[in-house]
């Protein structure tokens, strides 16, 4: 019976490995077919042929002949996206004339003047794709879902960022639309040098902790009203069962260590919320949860887990552990004055418990721009 069971073990890990497989081989191919669409429509459209039968319901009429062909999943809308992902990722070119699907002279043709022009722009001009270095590797990583939503974004350098979180955190696309409809990429980089973020964030190091810190922090998915009445240790257990959407709303680096870590000094007993480790700074994090504002107090009480935590916790590579304190409210005046000239870093941050509006996001970026310049 054991023998069964193993060999039943090894074919199920077989099964596995090439399902994964196959399904990773079709999104590729599905990709660069789309892509290919939108490259043969646009050069299509630039020439001009038959504009004057088609005029402005060009991409109708193709999609009509399409569905004629009986090809599915062709339609006006889809069109119109291939040709946009042609746009946008001009340099998936060079990945398109190295394949061998190629089926004909005049396609040859096509592709060979292309990939000549794209070469002699980006040489001309010393463009650098940002995040795209391994085209093969993108396209087996992404799905063409997730490309839907990179295009939505004009900015280069905002997509760029948007893509490599994705593939450094394997992002599902609801995860990707979530951190794009929190606007993740502004919070994080609204006071700082985004172009210096988002190498940090390619070569897998951070200068420092306030690099990536956020406020608010937004913890929709903890599925907690807004104004209902909640102790701090409901928010508590409402992460821990929520801990893999936590985690992705923290960041690149956490590794969840503790709850209610305890800690004990002259007969005393203190416990810390959570603990969490950072594998990038290579430091522990602890989070403090408050409902209400924040209070001067909670930043003394943060400084004497620290240094607790410098004292015993700390191993002979580690680096100094870091406080924050979430809380609903703060004052920034208050803040500064509680946690300057601490020994240990304290940072001090608000979480929301629903996604805020596009006007209490408009206002959350001119208080934080606000605050900067100041």
């Amino acid at each position: 019976m054991q023998n069964l069971e193993n060999i039943s073990n090894q074919i199920e890990h077989i099964h596995s490995y090439f399902n994964e497989y196959a399904n990773k081989q079709v999104n590729y191919a599905y990709t660069l077919r789309n892509w290919l669409i939108g490259m043969y429509l646009f050069e299509y459209e630039q020439k001009g042929q038959d504009r004057a039968e088609y005029g402005i319901n060009l991409y109708k009429n193709i999609a009509k002949k399409i569905k004629e062909k009986h090809i599915k999943g062709l339609s006006f809308t889809m069109l119109n996206t291939c040709k946009q992902f042609y746009l946008v990722y001009p340099e998936i070119i060079q990945t398109v004339s190295e394949q061998s699907f190629v089926v004909d002279n005049q396609q040859s043709e096509i592709i060979r003047a292309l990939t000549e022009q794209f070469k002699s722009k980006k040489q001309e001009s010393g463009v650098k794709s940002i995040s795209i270095e391994n085209i093969p590797l993108f396209l087996s990583k992404i799905s063409f879902s997730h490309i839907v939503e990179f295009i939505k974004i004009e900015d280069t350098l905002q997509r760029s960022f948007y893509e490599i979180q994705t593939l450094k955190n394997n992002w599902t696309v609801r995860q990707l639309q979530r951190e794009m409809n929190s606007l993740l990429y502004e919070r994080i980089g609204l006071s700082t040098n985004k172009e210096s973020l988002l190498e940090n964030i390619k070569s897998d190091t951070v200068c420092s902790f306030s690099e990536l810190i956020k406020s608010p922090y937004l913890l929709e998915f903890l599925g907690i009203p807004e104004k209902a009445e909640y102790s701090e240790n409901d928010l508590e257990q409402a992460i821990i069962n929520h801990l893999q959407q936590f985690l992705i709303e923290l960041g690149r680096g956490f590794c969840f260590e503790a709850r209610q870590k305890r800690i004990s000094f002259n007969n005393k007993h203190y416990r810390i919320d959570l603990v969490f480790y950072h594998r990038i700074l290579k430091c522990h994090i602890l989070i403090d949860l408050k409902i209400g504002d924040f209070d001067h107090s909670d930043a003394g009480q943060m400084n004497v887990y620290l240094n607790y935590f410098k004292e015993n916790e700390m191993l002979e590579n580690d680096n100094p552990p870091i406080g924050i304190i979430l809380c609903s409210q703060k004052d920034n005046a208050l803040v500064h004055y509680a946690t300057g000239g601490l020994s240990q870093e304290v940072f001090v941050s608000k979480y929301k418990l629903q996604l805020p509006t596009e006007v209490e996001l408009k206002a959350l970026i001119e208080n934080d721009v606000k605050s900067f310049r100041n």
